[in-house]
C-alpha cells in the first residue's frame, strides 16, 4: 500500500451540510475500496488564486491516505463525475514526507533538526 494526498476544492455555493457530505463521501470511498484514512483536513472556504468557472473562492479538503494504487483510478473517476469538485490534486508520498506531515501535525517544528551535544 501507497500513501497518498489528495486535495480537492469544492463549488463554494455548498451549504456545510453538503460539504461535510462530500467529505465523507470521498473518505467512505477510500475506505470500501481497501483504503485507509490517516489524516483529514478540511480548510474550508479560501480564496481561489485564479478564477475557477467564473468562482473566485473555494472549499478546500486535504486528505492523507494510504492505498492499493488502483483505487486511485476509481477515485479519480468519482472526482471527475461530481459536479461540486472544482479542481483536484493527488499525489504519492515517499517516507519521508509521511515523516514530515506526521512531525508538522504533531506540533514538532518541522524544519528543525535534534543535535546531541
Amino acid at each position: 500500500m501507497m500513501n497518498y494526498e489528495l486535495m480537492v476544492i469544492f463549488t463554494p455555493v455548498l451549504s456545510e451540510e453538503d460539504y461535510k457530505a462530500a467529505q465523507k463521501k470521498f473518505a467512505d470511498l477510500i475506505k470500501d475500496n481497501g483504503g485507509e484514512v490517516t489524516h483529514e483536513n478540511p480548510w474550508g472556504l479560501r480564496s481561489l488564486a485564479y478564477p475557477i468557472q467564473k468562482k473566485t473562492t473555494g472549499m478546500y479538503l486535504v486528505l492523507e491516505y494510504s492505498a492499493p494504487s488502483d483505487l486511485n483510478e476509481k477515485l479519480k473517476i468519482q472526482l471527475n463525475r461530481d459536479e461540486n469538485v472544482l479542481r483536484h490534486m493527488m499525489t504519492a508520498l515517499d517516507k519521508y514526507a509521511v515523516q514530515y506531515n506526521n512531525r508538522k501535525r504533531n506540533g514538532v517544528n518541522a524544519d528543525s533538526k535534534t543535535v546531541e551535544a
